[in-house]
């Protein structure tokens, strides 16, 4: 299994019209239109990553890797390639300006990996990956508003002033009678 350069996972014996000649299921059901569907979300606009209006990450960019999920669930489980890891490379990505890169490797560091494998689906774990990659890139460029410092209000002000007039008065009390006393 190879990637090819717009990210699209490549299996050299699974060719379109391999898929689509290919016999039938188990259950004898042809296998019609197959290839149409086949590698969805990986080819085209789909595997674009939007993260902001102004920011599309290439399919070029993402680095895709499909895994069995493990844990429980039997044969499933433990046959299908469901999980889907997804990888971006900040440093080397033609996505990015200076700054946007600057500050995903300041905030993220220079690969940025998320994985997915919540569901049996392989396409569904492919989505999953994408929108969680697009909400930490996002997350991460999102500048802060700069803080601004806030003043003491009047009416605090004026309890402070209070304040230290009623602990000068304790203190004032604290000393040795005087002499008309």
């Amino acid at each position: 299994m190879t990637v090819s350069s717009n990210g699209v996972i490549v299996k050299p014996h699974l060719t379109r019209e391999r898929l689509n000649s290919v016999a039938t299921l188990d259950r004898g059901c042809p296998r019609e239109g197959l290839a149409d569907g086949y590698g969805q979300g990986m080819n085209g606009d789909d595997a674009r990553l939007r993260v902001s209006p102004t920011l599309v990450i290439v399919p070029s960019d993402l680095i895709w890797r499909v895994t069995t999920s493990g844990g429980p669930g039997g044969q499933h489980a433990n046959v299908t390639r469901s999980r889907v890891e997804l990888s971006f490379d900040v440093e080397s990505s033609i996505s990015l300006g200076p700054r946007q890169r600057a500050r995903l490797i300041e905030k993220l560091g220079a690969v940025v990996r998320v994985s997915a494998g919540d569901t049996r689906s392989q396409a569904r774990n492919r989505e999953i990956a994408l929108t969680r990659m697009g909400e930490r890139l996002a997350e991460a460029l999102r500048q802060d508003a700069p803080r601004r410092a806030t003043k003491p209000g009047v009416g605090a002000k004026r309890a402070r002033v209070d304040d230290k007039r009623r602990r000068g008065d304790v203190k004032r009390g604290r000393g040795r009678p005087s002499e008309g006393d």
